[in-house]
C-alpha cells in the first residue's frame, strides 16, 4: 500500500481514496493501520483536516468524537478476542505528537508479545517493527480488517 493518500489521509478519505478506512463514524474515519505488528493495529481518524487536538472541536463532535474511539476499541477488542486467543486488552491513545491533525490509536495487546514490551507502552517497541515489510498492512490482513468491520456495523446497529 503506497500512494499521495499517506500525505493527507483525512482528505483521501473524506474523497474515498484512502485504503485504510473500515468504516465512517459519526466524527471520524475508522481505518486499519498501516504496520500490523500487532495485529487488529486501528486508527481513529477526525473528519476535519485542520482539527490538531480534541479541544479544538465543539463540545459535542469532541463527544461524538470520543464516543467513535470507544466504539472502534470496543470492535478491536471484540475482533481481536475471537481470533486470538493470547488477546489481552485494547490500549486506547490520543498523542498528537507527530502527525499534526487528530486520531486516536486503538492498540490491541496479547500475551505472547516480547516480555520487554508486553506491559510497557507500544511506542517502546524496536523502530525497526514499525518499518518492517513483513508486518506492513496488506491483504493477508483482509480476514482481520472484515472482523474488526464487522463488529463496528454489530455495535452500530444496537446503538
Amino acid at each position: 500500500m503506497c500512494g499521495d493518500w499517506r500525505t493527507d489521509r483525512i482528505g483521501a478519505a473524506l474523497r474515498g481514496e484512502n485504503p485504510t478506512v473500515l468504516r465512517r463514524l459519526a466524527a471520524g474515519f475508522a481505518v486499519i493501520g498501516d504496520v500490523q505488528f500487532l495485529p487488529g493495529y486501528s486508527v481513529l481518524l477526525v473528519d476535519e483536516p485542520d482539527v490538531r487536538r480534541l479541544s479544538d472541536l465543539p463540545r459535542s463532535k469532541r463527544l461524538a468524537f470520543l464516543s467513535d474511539m470507544d466504539l472502534l476499541g470496543e470492535a478491536v477488542e471484540r475482533a481481536c478476542r475471537r481470533l486470538d486467543p493470547a488477546f489481552r486488552r485494547v490500549n486506547l491513545e490520543i498523542l498528537g505528537n507527530t502527525d499534526p491533525f487528530l486520531h486516536a490509536h486503538i492498540w490491541p495487546r496479547f500475551a505472547w508479545e516480547p516480555a520487554d514490551v508486553v506491559g510497557r507502552p507500544v511506542w517502546l517497541y524496536p523502530r525497526e517493527r514499525w518499518s518492517d515489510e513483513q508486518f506492513g498492512l496488506g491483504p493477508q490482513h483482509d480476514e482481520l480488517r472484515n472482523a474488526i468491520s464487522g463488529e463496528l456495523d454489530r455495535l452500530r446497529s444496537v446503538a
